[in-house]
């Protein structure tokens, strides 16, 4: 059994995204690691910050982003499937540049590849998520965050990341430019991989944190459109309330260690306030329905959208 990792980036140091962690911290369990490298700005280190993993399991691919041809989030999945093809493992995982897996997890997740290996069933393995906020002390639990994703995939041609590439699905007849089509796409079978993703993506100081909305918006949306939004934003994030987010009572990655070193927004933060956050998790409507899914349905999302077809192996 072969399993490849594989992941797609650009500007990584320079928004804040634990890139040589996400790496690391499946190097021990696949047996090449392969990266879809974007064209940074010049002000970007991403390539020495992978390079300085000095390992010869990880293969850069450089690619050139397109904006135009992929809008709305589109590049991100044709950058997930450029890294995907060049992969050559019997199971691809992916992480995204932002994601990381506990080392306790490694084992359970091999084991879990070479327990499924053969049941041509099982398309994929789906993880848990937890969402980190603000800092390293909390984590989301709402109805309005994602409980679980695909993360990873049979080594096949005709699964292909999806829509903004938070996932995957299969598709026959892909045409290789629409990654948002529903027509003739099919949700994949998964097992459990019975671990998770630990997320990263809005740990962050509130200004690092700004910049890279602004990015993401301009990647979705142009940078005509980002510019005139934040124009009627603050310069630094707002995190809201952090004393309504749920405690982190377990131990982070060991390959987070240093990367979270650097945390020195504490002062930043806003523990309690006065008036209410604008965050969709903060609003009353889904803090009722996560409220009802924590309370009496195990964390069941009530009307949650899937994109996956979970199978009881």
């Amino acid at each position: 059994m072969k399993i490849s990792g594989f992941t797609m980036v650009r500007n990584a140091t320079k928004l804040y995204y634990p890139v040589k962690a996400s790496i690391e911290s499946i190097l021990p369990i696949v047996d090449e690691f392969v990266v879809a490298l974007g064209n940074c700005d010049a002000d970007d280190e991403t390539q020495r910050e992978i390079e300085s993993i000095n390992s010869d399991k990880i293969r850069i691919v450089h690619t050139v982003w397109d904006l135009e041809q992929y809008p709305h989030g589109g590049e991100y999945a044709h950058q997930t499937d450029i890294a995907k093809n060049a992969c050559t493992g019997d199971w691809l995982f992916y992480l995204q540049s932002d994601e990381v897996i506990h080392e306790k997890y490694l084992p359970v997740i091999r084991s879990r590849c070479e327990e499924m290996l053969h049941d041509e069933e099982v398309e994929g393995l789906v993880f848990d998520y937890v969402h980190f906020w603000g800092d390293y002390d909390h984590h989301i639990v709402s109805h309005v965050w994602y409980p679980k994703e695909i993360r990873i995939v049979r080594n096949r041609p005709d699964i292909h990341s999806w829509r903004d590439a938070q996932s995957f699905r299969r598709i026959p007849q892909f045409d290789g430019r629409d990654y948002f089509q529903k027509a003739d796409t099919f949700r994949l079978k998964v097992a459990p991989a019975h671990a998770a993703v630990y997320h990263y993506g809005w740990v962050r100081p509130p200004r690092m944190m700004q910049k890279k909305r602004r990015s993401f918006v301009a990647d979705l949306q142009g940078k005509a459109s980002a510019e005139a939004y934040f124009k009627t934003q603050q310069d630094d994030f707002d995190y809201g309330d952090l004393s309504k987010r749920t405690l982190f009572k377990g131990t982070h990655p060991a390959v987070m260690r240093s990367f979270m070193s650097k945390f020195d927004w504490k002062d930043e933060l806003t523990v309690k306030r006065a008036h209410p956050s604008d965050h969709k998790h903060d609003r009353l409507k889904y803090r009722i329905l996560t409220f009802l899914e924590q309370t009496f349905l195990g964390g069941r999302q009530i009307g949650g959208f899937k994109n996956y077809t979970l199978l009881n192996k």
